[in-house]
């Protein structure tokens, strides 16, 4: 298995799903400072993104993390 299969997931495919999961989660805190809606293969993002927290996630990935 190669160094960016973690889990049975490619890396990257963890990592936009975290991206977009902290997205959702930073609109659901405070949803009249952000606004994150799917559109089909896109997200539309509006707002202010915690981008600390975004990067955590990405790396937490990459680790193998949650």
């Amino acid at each position: 298995m190669g160094a960016s299969v973690i889990k049975g997931q490619p890396l990257e495919a963890k990592a936009i799903a975290g991206v977009i999961e902290e997205l959702e989660r930073q609109a659901a805190e405070n949803p009249s400072k952000l606004r994150v809606r799917r559109h089909d293969e896109t997200i539309v993002v509006d707002g202010e993104i915690d981008v600390d927290a975004l990067v955590m996630v990405v790396v937490g990935s990459m680790a193998g993390g949650p």
